[in-house]
């Protein structure tokens, strides 16, 4: 009686493995067998609950559609599908005639269909989708260093590398159709932001919510995914989440084929695969869509290609975490936990995005804001990146200038192009005051306006708050040691004056970093808004090459530095070079300018 049991149990084992392995089995139809009038079927998740069933009918096929590519035109039924048409969030959803797979809803036809008509990416080219984790694409755009980069910057300056698929009605009939974009955890400016900037990247951006606390472990038998199931992208996770929903095509093993049409068409990539929670299907006259929740983690996606998207089981993908820590003004800290993905295009965009929405977590629509910002990005094989600025200004300015500065960061740290750099970590923390902390330039004392070289001049530097307060700060400076009688400048200012100097002394309107030490040691020399710059400039011809000024030059090393055998990029000739700079830390965010003629006794 032992042994029947035993036996009983071995066989419902193997029949839950066959139906776990059931894609094993899965048999191919080509494209050149197929018929106009041929009848199928069609499985999708469009409730978290069943699977959802619909009929297929070919219309046709569309040989060269694209370079060598070919799309199939059928016909969608079912009780859902006559009431929504084509569903954003079924892309992926297999097709099989005659229990034979031949490809993936991934298109729809037309804007505001009457019937549910799509196009189907026959599995022979996501078949050919490539299993390898090939070296990603090398994005590494030459960028002049400055220390904010917007959404809209970022867009401006990518397209040219990866040109957005549209998603307004440009005469195309054929679209893919649009992955969902969920947003978990973002405030509503945050979102609308991020909303206008993804659906020009040809998503459709979702405001949702957590499916629920994630589990820290799973089990094997979790890892797991199958066709038809809901499945997830995942950009961002922790506090907060981000995830583009589509639908399985097929499982082989512990390999996955999804959506039937790209992601972002990134190529090599290292996202997280999630599986996904359907909560309701909305139908619309214009594009029906697929309200969801990402779920437990079971892979990652590897590759993204023109005919779908290609995942491993049971591998993780790397993240970058983000720690801050939001200290508001009567002393409450909150702390938040993100992961983000680990991608030259995505990664900028993602954490500016993250570091806007803690800061407005508050939800504070007007009113004035000033943040203090200090922390860290930790390289994997390189020094850290250390962060100390101030922000300040009325609705959410303060916020936008503080995200875009740790965006522009990684930024130049990813898409560096002299070595692959991973960030280990993020830590953030960030003073929080309802108010705002201006402070501008009244005027500068000094106790004496011509010195001996090496004598130290006592120095008063007034500037006003923003109360109205004039505050006098005691500093000195140092005399440079120059033949009697030179004449020299002290210049003080702010951050953004002493640049526009600069651009105007070395007559260029930016610099590229030439080497990884250099832009890690720009990077961490980055002007702040909260200092007091003081700048000694004189009359000595010199160079500047490279980001670096070269003054009083004997004839010889000049000309060996001009030869074009000696430089590949030529130096730039300078009248007036640096001979020191100073900074003095102050509690506001200051503005201002004086330039003060001095003399050497």
């Amino acid at each position: 009686m032992k042994k029947k049991k035993v036996i009983f149990l071995i066989g419902i084992l193997f029949l839950c493995s066959f139906g776990l392995a059931e894609d094993f089995k899965v048999s191919f139809l080509p494209v050149d067998q197929i018929e106009v009038g041929m009848k199928g079927k069609g499985k999708t998740f469009l409730q978290d609950d069943k699977f959802e069933e619909f009929e297929v009918e070919i219309l046709g096929i569309l040989y060269n559609w694209q370079p060598k590519r070919n799309l199939i035109l059928a016909k969608l039924q079912s009780d859902v599908l006559e009431r929504t048409g084509v569903v954003q969030g079924m892309s992926g959803s297999p097709v099989y005639i005659d229990g034979k797979l031949i490809g993936a809803v991934s298109y729809s036809l037309g804007t505001f269909s009457k019937e549910a008509i799509a196009g189907i990416t026959p599995i022979q080219e996501m078949m050919a989708i490539p299993d390898s984790t090939s070296p990603k694409s090398s994005y590494a755009p030459r960028m002049k260093i400055k220390n904010h980069i917007t959404s809209e910057d970022f867009h401006e300056m990518s397209k040219a590398y990866y040109p957005p698929p549209s998603s307004s009605i440009d005469g195309r009939l054929v679209k893919p159709l649009s992955l969902p974009l969920v947003f978990s955890g973002f405030s509503s400016r945050v979102f609308d932001k991020a909303k206008s900037f993804f659906s020009r990247l040809g998503f459709s951006p979702i405001q949702s919510g957590f499916a629920g606390q994630i589990q820290p472990k799973i089990s094997p038998a979790e890892m797991s995914l199958q066709a038809g199931s809901p499945v997830a992208v995942q950009l961002i996770k922790g506090d907060m989440d981000m995830s583009a929903v589509g639908t399985v095509t097929h499982v082989e093993g512990n390999k996955v084929l999804a959506f039937g049409h790209p992601f972002y068409n990134l190529g090599t990539v290292d996202f997280a695969m999630t599986k996904a929670k359907i909560l309701a299907v909305f139908p619309s006259l214009e594009t029906s869509f697929v309200l969801s929740v990402s779920d437990r983690t079971v892979g990652r996606i590897v590759q993204d290609r023109t005919s779908g998207v290609f995942g491993e089981l049971g591998k993780l993908p790397r993240y970058i975490p983000i720690n801050a820590n939001l200290v508001m003004a009567d002393g409450e800290t909150r702390e938040f936990k993100v992961q983000v993905a680990n991608d030259k295009f995505f990664t900028p965009l993602l954490v500016n995005y993250v570091v806007a929405n803690i800061v407005l977590s508050e939800e504070r629509s007007l009113g004035d804001l000033s943040l203090e910002l200090r922390g860290n990005i930790y390289l994997d094989d390189a020094p850290p990146i250390q962060l100390q600025d101030l922000f300040s200004g009325n609705y959410d300015m303060a916020a936008m200038d503080l995200s875009g500065l740790v965006a522009a960061i990684v930024f130049y740290l990813t898409n560096n192009e002299f070595k692959e750099l991973g960030i280990h970590r993020i830590d953030l923390d960030i003073g929080v005051a309802e108010e705002v902390r201006f402070a501008t330039l009244e005027k500068v004392w000094l106790g004496k306006y011509d010195a001996y070289p090496g004598e130290i001049i006592p120095m008063k530097v007034y500037y006003r708050n923003f109360r109205g307060e004039t505050i006098a700060d005691d500093l000195s400076l140092p005399t440079p040691n120059l033949p009697s009688g030179s004449e020299y400048s002290l210049v003080v200012g702010d951050a953004a004056s002493i640049q526009s100097i600069e651009t105007s002394q070395y007559r260029t309107t930016g610099f590229v970093p030439r080497s990884l030490h250099q832009l890690i040691r720009l990077l961490n020399s980055l002007r702040k808004r909260n200092f007091i710059y003081f700048k000694i400039i004189a009359a000595k011809p010199g160079l500047f090459l490279r980001g670096e000024e070269m003054p009083n030059l004997p004839p010889s090393m000049k000309s060996m530095f001009s030869s074009p055998r000696a430089a590949s990029t030529p130096p730039v000739e300078i009248t007036r070079s640096t001979l020191g700079e100073y900074r003095h830390n102050i509690p506001y965010v200051f503005s201002g300018l004086a330039v003060i003629p001095l003399k050497i006794k």
